[in-house]
């Protein structure tokens, strides 16, 4: 029986009860294109199940880097036969703003080459990065062995650390029910202390 998963990854464990490495690969894909997916949240739930005896981490690795790759190149694909006005035209459909890219596009242009490996640890950049490398002109090549070094390092790190934590999920789990208590106790207090200071704040204005 798959562990349930924490938090924010909760809501991917039917996808992958259901469809496993098909889903690992399909979303980490679109997401490299543009798509608004879940990529990087769907290979650490992954690699969660994998330590918890589900998936296979290996098959899970090799299916995310595969998948992130391809991503990338089509969307280097697109931006080079398409350019920014293919981009500005249909990107709003995909949340890719004219405003958005512009912002990627200028930071893409002041660290280089380098940024394809990074990009892929940047909320945003990750989705956008191939496009931008092909409207900017990046010779494929040079594109191509930056961008499977990044995918390289993003699903290892990804896939080890969320393996390690799926092995010992029993663990995780009574840690998470034994100081939940005193969770819930101070973000109480928190919010009470918030509560308190804007009151006190409108009252001095009166």
């Amino acid at each position: 029986m798959a562990p349930p998963l924490p938090g924010p990854l909760a809501h991917l464990a039917p996808l992958l009860t259901h469809y496993g490495y098909w889903a690992v690969g399909a979303v980490v894909l679109v997401e490299d294109f543009g798509v608004p997916a879940p990529g990087e949240t769907i290979l650490i739930a992954a690699g969660v199940y994998a330590g918890a005896g589900q998936l296979n981490v290996v098959a899970v690795a090799v299916i995310a880097f595969a998948a992130a790759v391809v991503g990338d190149n089509i969307g280097y694909l697109i931006g080079h036969t398409g350019g920014r006005a293919f981009v500005h035209r249909w990107g709003r459909y995909v949340f890719v703003t004219p405003e958005r890219f512009r912002k990627a596009e200028e930071f893409f242009a002041r660290h280089g080459g380098k940024i394809v490996v990074v990009a892929r640890f940047v909320e945003g950049l990750r989705q956008v990065n191939g496009i931008i490398a092909g409207t900017s002109g990046m010779p494929w090549p040079r594109f191509l062995v930056f961008n499977a070094l990044g995918a390289a390092l993003w699903v290892g790190l990804w896939t080890s650390l969320a393996y390690v934590t799926g092995t010992h999920i029993t663990a995780v789990y009574d840690e998470i029910s034994r100081y939940q208590l005193y969770a819930l106790v101070a973000l109480g207090a928190l919010v009470t202390a918030l509560v308190l200071r804007h009151l006190l704040r409108h009252r001095h204005r009166d």
